[in-house]
């Protein structure tokens, strides 16, 4: 089960690390976590330089796909050659953006008749895209979700692990990363806003 992290250069350390992070409480054979990115090493839009593990083609074959964010998604999205890389395929991936990577997912297409979220800033880029966004922190339809705000990162984490893994995988990687005396709260509150999309 392989998991990509598509980060890009000016990438958003929260969405793409805290997603890592608690992907990786699942520990089984086979399961697979990576950050996947169009160069060998990308700097964060706080100057956080990491190597890549896994490729663009790498993504395109992977079980599941989590679209990061960060300051230069328009650039992204404005690069053909770049954009042809990503062909994502949500029958036979579970596919999530987070803030702006879901203006990525919109501009492929994939996010057709659906409504999404994504953060304040991206907005009216999505909403241009001809998606209309919601005022949550998540929302699913099939195989696609989406996320808005860098903490809600823990949601999407959260629904890729239920939906590969189980509901109460899912429960346990929420409650190991909660703060102690609030995991039950934080658990809680994950699990409500996944379930109705699990």
């Amino acid at each position: 089960m392989h998991i990509a992290i598509l980060t890009f250069e000016g990438f958003n350390e929260l969405d793409s690390l805290i997603a890592l992070g608690i992907l990786n409480r699942v520990k089984r054979p086979g399961w697979r976590v990576s950050i996947a990115s169009p160069a060998d090493k990308v700097r964060s839009m706080n100057g956080v330089v990491v190597e890549a593990q896994a490729s663009l083609a790498d993504a395109r074959d992977a079980d599941a796909v989590l679209v990061g964010s960060g300051i230069g998604t328009r650039d992204v999205v404005a690069d053909a050659a770049l954009m042809s890389q990503l062909g994502f395929d949500p029958t036979r991936q579970l596919l999530g953006s987070q803030c702006s990577g879901t203006l990525i997912l919109a501009r492929l297409g994939l996010l057709n008749d659906v409504p999404a979220c994504t953060d304040l800033t991206t907005r009216p880029w999505v909403e241009e895209a001809g998606v209309a966004v919601l005022n949550a922190p998540f929302v699913a339809r099939g195989n696609v979700a989406t996320a808005g705000g860098c903490l809600a990162s823990q949601y999407l984490a959260a629904w890729f692990i239920a939906r590969l893994e189980g509901v109460e995988a899912a429960r346990s990687a929420i409650h190991y990363v909660a703060p102690v005396g609030e995991k039950e709260t934080y658990v809680s509150r994950a699990m409500a806003n996944i379930s109705p999309f699990v």
